[in-house]
């Protein structure tokens, strides 16, 4: 499955009094691109939430590579860096230019009900659709 990078403008407000894009963003930008790939997936939040699946956030980490300024479009690629029966790892690569600016990772669990589940069990075709981007 081919998957487009996400694409962020940034904003005026997203920036600093040193012009520079506040680190706190970056957060930010990394779920605006989970939110995309995952619609691009064809599973997108609002479907896993109607089928009763929560995917929370239990760790995140940024590496900050080089500043970006107002009107920068920073690219990010995603992809899956480990995927186990209840467990994600999701890697993210942005870019300005061809320039990596800045590398982080999430981690997510699958609750349904609050309950732990396993996706492949309970959400095939969502662990499918995730799986086929490992073969890139």
């Amino acid at each position: 499955m081919e998957i487009r990078p996400y694409q962020h403008e940034v904003k005026y407000y997203e920036t600093d009094r040193m012009g520079v894009t506040h680190h706190s963003n970056y957060i930010r930008i990394m779920e605006e691109a989970r939110i995309d790939w995952m619609d691009q997936l064809g599973y997108g939040f609002d479907r896993m939430e109607a089928e009763g699946i929560v995917s929370p956030v239990v760790a995140v980490s940024c590496n900050y590579k080089h500043t970006t300024t107002f009107k920068d479009l920073i690219e990010v690629s995603i992809r899956v860096k480990q995927m186990s029966a209840v467990k994600m790892i999701l890697s993210y690569t942005m870019y300005v230019k061809g320039q990596i600016v800045c590398t982080g990772e999430t981690v997510h669990c699958f609750f349904d009900g609050g309950r732990p589940a396993v996706i492949a069990e309970r959400f095939p075709s969502l662990y499918e659709a995730i799986m086929a981007t490992q073969a890139e």
